[in-house]
C-alpha cells in the first residue's frame, strides 16, 4: 500500500470493508458528491454495521423508488468540513449534516454519534477524513 492518500470513495473501496456503502452510495447517486473537493467528513458504517439492521433493509433501501430515503440515510453520515477526532474530544455538539439534520457528537467518553461508537477516527483522505462507526445512523422519527 502506498502513502498515496485518495478520495473518500476510493478510500473505501480499497479498504475492503465498506462494500455495503459504496453499494449504497453508488444506488444513491452520491459517488460524485463524496469524489468531490470537499472537505468531507463521513462517518461510514461498517459492513458488519450494515448487517445489523433488520433482513432486507439494505436491500430495499437500494431499490429505485427509495432513493430519496437512502439519500437522506446516507447525508446523515457527512458533516460539510473536515472534522478530526480531536475536534471532538471532550465536547458534546450536535453539528448540521450534509442533508440538513443534525447529529448528535458525544466525545466525552471515546467518541458516538448518535450512540453509534466511532471504532477507528481520522482516516485520512484528500477531500476529507473517514470515521468509521459500528452501527448505521438512521433519521429520528
Amino acid at each position: 500500500m502506498t502513502d498515496t492518500l485518495h478520495d473518500i470513495v476510493d478510500t473505501a473501496v480499497g479498504a475492503g470493508s465498506f462494500t455495503t456503502l459504496v453499494a449504497a452510495v453508488t444506488a444513491a447517486g452520491l459517488v460524485d458528491t463524496l469524489k468531490g473537493a470537499g472537505p468531507f467528513t463521513v462517518f461510514a458504517p461498517s459492513d458488519t454495521a450494515f448487517a445489523a439492521l433488520p433482513s432486507g433493509t439494505v436491500e430495499d433501501l437500494i431499490k429505485p423508488e427509495n432513493k430519496d430515503k437512502l439519500t437522506a440515510i446516507l447525508l446523515l453520515h457527512v458533516l460539510p468540513g473536515k472534522v478530526l477526532a480531536a475536534d471532538v474530544a471532550g465536547k458534546v455538539m450536535d453539528p448540521a449534516t450534509a442533508g440538513g439534520a443534525t447529529v448528535h457528537v458525544d466525545g466525552t467518553h471515546g467518541v458516538t454519534v448518535n450512540g453509534a461508537k466511532v471504532v477507528t477516527a481520522d482516516i485520512a483522505c484528500t477531500n476529507g477524513v473517514i470515521h468509521v462507526i459500528d452501527a448505521v445512523l438512521l433519521p429520528k422519527g
